[in-house]
Order: structure tokens, then sequence, then C-alpha cells
């Protein structure tokens, strides 16, 4: 995987099930409230980020490529 994505969760969606900072703990992080918040908003493109917001139980978790905006995660619907 190539490139670097921006990373945004949806905190009013988020369990707190911490898949996501099990399967990238340098990606993601669990605050006191046990809700996911990225440890920074853009990383570089990696298959255990994605596999995180695959992961997510809500599908809290949003990736785009920078640059462009494209959609990682969820994929756009064709």
């Amino acid at each position: 995987m190539d490139g670097r994505w921006q990373v945004e969760v949806d905190r009013s969606v988020c369990v707190g099930s911490g898949m996501c900072a099990g399967l990238a703990p340098w990606a993601f992080r669990l605050d006191t409230a046990r809700q996911s918040h990225p440890a920074e908003p853009e990383t570089d493109a990696a298959a255990p980020v994605l596999a995180a917001a695959e992961s997510c139980p809500v599908e809290a978790i949003t990736l785009r490529a920078l640059g462009d905006g494209a959609a990682v995660f969820p994929p756009e619907d064709e």
C-alpha cells in the first residue's frame, strides 16, 4: 500500500470495542471514556490501519486518500 490516508473516527458512533487500537496501536488511541480517536489525523497507508477500519463493529472509522479525498473505507457505492 502506498500513500497517506486521512483518518477520522465518528465518536458519536464509536462503542469503544478497542479493535482499532489492538490492530493498529500506533494509529488509534482510546481515551478515558473508551472512545477511539486517531493518534494523528493522517497516517501512512498500511494494511493494519485498513484492517482496523474494517473490523470496527459499528463502522465508525473513515479512511480517505490524501490529495484526492478518494474513499478507502468504507468504499463508495459503485
